[in-house]
């Protein structure tokens, strides 16, 4: 299954790369270097952030609000160059880390109920189609764990095949799909709630003040059974990178250590996005 779901993303994604290339390539516009773009990839900062880096406080939708399910959430995500020039077939190797935790900041002690690790190291290529930079692809090893041990240990790992593709420079679609190495003993169930693949959209205004995401997570099975985040940012000051940020979790798989427990949450907050586009 996961063979042929792999094939059909490759195919879309073909697909998405000969449409875009037509919305966004017009005999009106003027023709971009392409060496001199990979130049500027050569030449830029080899440490930056990966995903989004937020804060956000909140608490569930439809139950009251109490201080179990009130909490602040917040992730810490970055990337680091590895080569200085391309590899074969104009990649780059990185790595990447990404970590994200739930506090119980109500409750007595203010516990960090769940901390998630999610390491990884990959292949970057940008995309270029008629001399413009379109999007993205990363070829990627993950592993994803909470550190704890016992019962609550929970731990997974993935070779995943990710595509950003701007349709124009307001408006990007996305997707990745994933080969999944379970190998944590109390977790061997974590695709019927983590997925097997996703796709998304955003929109970012053109001077960036605000944007919108959604994100589609589908667990395994044949239902459409998916988990759902929905944000929107809106940034005060054009010379800060820091947005008022809200976003919307509904589904399974928010956390590690109750991935398998239906979660809707509602958390606001502040979030520093990447200079071009975030990674999901």
């Amino acid at each position: 299954m996961i063979r042929r779901l792999l094939i059909i993303l490759c195919l879309v994604m073909c697909s998405a790369l000969a449409g875009v290339a037509q919305i966004i390539t017009t005999p009106n516009e003027p023709a971009v270097n392409t060496d001199s773009l990979r130049r500027a990839f050569d030449n830029s900062p080899y440490f930056g952030l990966y995903k989004d880096n937020y804060f956000v406080f909140g608490t569930a939708i439809g139950p009251r609000p109490t201080r179990e399910n009130t909490n602040v959430k917040f992730q810490i995500s970055i990337a680091q160059r590895l080569t200085k020039t391309t590899l074969p077939w104009h990649t780059y190797l990185y790595l990447f880390y990404t970590q994200k935790v739930f506090w119980n900041v109500l409750e007595e002690s203010m516990p960090m109920t769940d901390l998630n690790f999610n390491p990884g190291i990959g292949l970057g290529k940008p995309l270029f189609v008629k001399d413009r930079f379109i999007g993205k692809a990363t070829l990627m090893l993950e592993h994803e764990s909470n550190g704890r041990d016992g019962d609550a240990s929970r731990s997974w790992n993935k070779v995943s095949l990710a595509a950003n593709i701007m349709v124009d420079p307001t408006l990007m679609v996305h997707g990745k799909i994933w080969i999944p190495i379970v190998d944590g003993k109390n977790n061997r169930d974590i695709l019927d709630y983590c997925g097997i693949f996703q796709v998304g959209t955003s929109y970012m205004s053109l001077n960036r003040k605000f944007g919108v995401s959604l994100v589609l997570t589908k667990r395994r099975g044949w239902r459409p059974s998916y988990n759902t985040v929905a944000e929107f940012s809106y940034r005060f000051n054009n010379k800060q990178n820091q947005y008022l940020f809200c976003q919307y979790y509904n589904g399974y798989g928010e956390g590690l250590l109750e991935y398998n427990k239906f979660h809707s949450e509602l958390r606001i907050g502040f979030v520093i996005k990447p200079t071009l586009f975030s990674d999901f």
